[in-house]
């Protein structure tokens, strides 16, 4: 920050970068910028300098004192009449030129409409003063930072749109096998709209999935050789076997659970019924209520005396 000497630069003044990984540009946040001021512009950075609105000049690695400039390399300055100098004359916008990763993610639908997630990463930075204007010019600040999440939303939608345009017109299970299509048509719109930033596209890794861990379980097993039913089943056992089920090996090959080699859960109960009623003696008598009891037969019965 400014020091006793008027100097601007990107450290505190404890020594700290301010301008960290996730930092694209930096707008100098006071208002202690007047001729003679020193700019102190890093390894890593471009330093431009603008005046009421115009593009004054571009640094690279030094320390260059502020000077009011023959010319103007960007816009066009209104003069006017000040009782001493504008403390706001002059603004610093650093860029940084280091090499940055952005990180996207979002989902798309395949041909069968089943959701799947993906995850991009890509390494973009500003190789040249021409481009650090370019990005001054056509990229706007919100406060005094923009970061690499920013860029993802000015991007974020053209990644979408890139991958959709393959993902939906290819079979689920075939999303990966056109891996390299993808990163290759997702890296070239990339570019192309980086470019009316100012900024270069570097490495690009593109990352499709299924979105449901039971669908990449299906396809993991599927890509053992097994079919969609045998694949169905084996799942079916893995998550019975998690649950301690003890017919889970049966699941998997599909077939029935037996206990002491009996196969059959079926009982013959007909011994336990009740024996069918005796038919009648014909020409005698009745037989005897199995149901209603006999009275006892007076053993003096018939005898005279």
């Amino acid at each position: 920050m400014a020091g006793l000497r008027g100097v601007v630069s990107t450290l505190t003044p404890d020594g700290q970068e301010l301008m960290g990984p996730n930092v694209l540009l930096f707008h100098y946040p006071e208002n202690s910028i007047l001729t003679g001021t020193l700019l102190t512009v890093e390894s890593n950075h471009f330093c431009v300098l603008k005046s009421r609105g115009a593009i004054l000049n571009v640094y690279e690695t030094g320390q260059y004192p502020v000077q009011t400039p023959d010319k103007v390399l960007f816009g066009s300055i209104v003069q006017a009449f000040y009782g001493g100098q504008s403390p706001w004359q002059y603004e610093a916008i650093y860029i940084n030129r280091s090499k940055l990763v952005v990180k996207t993610k979002g989902t798309a639908l395949s041909r069968e409409m089943a959701e799947m997630s993906y995850d991009v990463d890509y390494y973009i930075h500003v190789p040249t003063a021409q481009d650090a204007v370019t990005l001054v010019q056509h990229m706007p600040v919100q406060g005094h930072i923009i970061t690499t999440a920013e860029v993802d939303n000015y991007a974020g939608p053209v990644v979408e749109q890139s991958i959709n345009q393959i993902v939906q017109t290819t079979p689920f299970e075939k999303v990966n096998e056109r891996i390299h299509e993808l990163t290759e048509t997702v890296g070239g719109h990339l570019q192309q709209f980086l470019t009316g930033y100012g900024i270069k596209l570097d490495t690009i890794k593109v990352l499709v999935k299924p979105r449901e861990e039971r669908m990449k379980a299906l396809i993991s097993l599927r890509a053992f050789g097994l079919s969609e039913l045998e694949a169905v089943r084996y799942y079916t056992a893995m998550l019975m076997a998690e649950k301690g089920i003890v017919s889970a090996p049966n699941m998997a090959i599909g077939q029935p659970f037996n206990i002491g080699g009996i196969t059959s859960t079926n009982f013959d109960l007909s011994h336990l019924q009740a024996p069918p009623a005796p038919h009648p003696v014909p020409n005698g008598p009745a037989a005897p209520s199995l149901m209603k009891p006999q009275p006892p037969r007076d053993p003096f019965e018939g005898i005279n005396t």
